[in-house]
């Protein structure tokens, strides 16, 4: 196993421009960083100081950068960590355009489609047995979730849990096509684009209902690509997908034309239970 300090040494070179040098810094410890393994603790701040001849502080704002990349936790007291590699700051990048630009939304069903055409594409060839439980786990809170809002006697309260569950299950079910497609690069972009698709689906949810559609709507949109992934038939779970997302862009056309601005308030922070866990069932 690669130590830290063998790793250091292969880039012991010291930093001598102090312009320069939490720039040169970042660099280096990336380097050494994504050479070990997750978990390994980087030497103390002072010794990557006098190793890299330069002061504390200057260690100290290169860690914080890469701390901000996802890729080391900086822990009071403690060495430094290094961390698997975080999506949070692709999605605070994407939640920061939906926020200020509600059009926005449009751009992120291309980016859907180029990913997730391609995603449910290769899961329909790869997807285990543990990949469909997901899906179906999925399948079902939103089916559950869809029967309460179109029931007459539900209360105010309970269509609205019912509503942040539901879209968190099919966040859920977008996110277990990824990881059943074997590419972890997509699962980990389609992780990254969480926050941003719960606010599209809560548009799009909008956008149906103004047009008199209800929940089951794409409850079956979302049974149909299953039932594909699950027959092993690529070409048309990738068929099924297209019409999922073209269907979404009218709802969120149908919404934005409303002149509404995105929503804000997530399913996340609405539900107070969990849709069932799907990270790892590969």
């Amino acid at each position: 196993m690669t130590s830290s300090l063998g790793a250091l040494r292969r880039h012991s070179t010291p930093v001598r421009s102090v312009g320069e040098s939490t720039f040169q810094l970042v660099s280096v410890l990336q380097t050494v960083v994504e050479s070990l393994p997750i978990g390994a603790s980087l030497p103390a701040e002072a010794a990557l100081a006098e190793q890299f001849g330069v002061s504390r502080l200057t260690v100290r704002e290169a860690l914080k950068v890469l701390a901000g990349r996802g890729l080391a936790e900086i822990r009071q007291g403690r060495k430094a960590v290094v961390t698997e590699p975080s999506s949070e700051v692709i999605s605070s990048i994407f939640v920061s355009y939906v926020r200020r630009d509600p059009s926005a939304l449009l751009e992120l069903v291309e980016v859907r489609r180029a990913l997730e055409v391609q995603s449910v594409g290769l899961a329909a060839r790869k997807v285990t047995r543990a990949g469909l439980t997901a899906m179906e786990a999925c399948l079902r809170a939103m089916k559950e979730s869809a029967d309460i809002l179109i029931d007459a006697t539900s209360s105010d309260e309970q269509k609205t849990i019912a509503r942040a569950e539901f879209q968190r299950a099919d966040v859920s079910f977008h996110e277990a096509i990824a990881l059943s497609s074997g590419n972890r690069m997509l699962a980990h972009v389609l992780e990254a684009l969480e926050d941003s698709l719960l606010r599209a689906f809560d548009a799009s949810f909008e956008g149906n209902a103004s047009r008199g559609g209800s929940a089951l709507d794409p409850y079956r949109a979302h049974l149909k690509i299953f039932q594909f992934i699950e027959a092993r038939d690529a070409r048309k779970a990738m068929n099924a997908m297209r019409e999922h997302l073209q269907q979404s862009e009218k709802d969120l056309k149908t919404y934005l034309a409303k002149g509404t601005t995105a929503p804000d308030n997530t399913a996340r922070d609405q539900s107070p239970q969990p849709t069932p866990a799907l990270k790892g069932q590969q």
